[in-house]
């Protein structure tokens, strides 16, 4: 037996198995309708905004498996 879940995009339902391949999507259409929201900023996970200079102060990341 398979749950239903409905499209975030259109609300159809959406068995989730592996015959629907873009669950939670209904469709690839809706899955880019989705991306596309996200690419335009129109969702976004909410959180503080930090000053312009802070990248500034982020140490670069040194791979370990480099070390000589």
């Amino acid at each position: 037996m398979s749950q239903t879940v409905h499209c975030p995009t259109c609300r159809t339902p959406v068995s989730w198995n592996t015959r629907s391949p873009w669950r939670p999507f209904c469709s690839e259409r809706c899955k880019l309708i989705d991306l596309g929201a996200w690419i335009n900023e129109d969702n976004r996970i909410p959180g503080v905004d930090l000053p312009d200079d802070s990248l500034d102060r982020i140490t670069p990341w040194e791979d370990p498996a480099n070390d000589s």
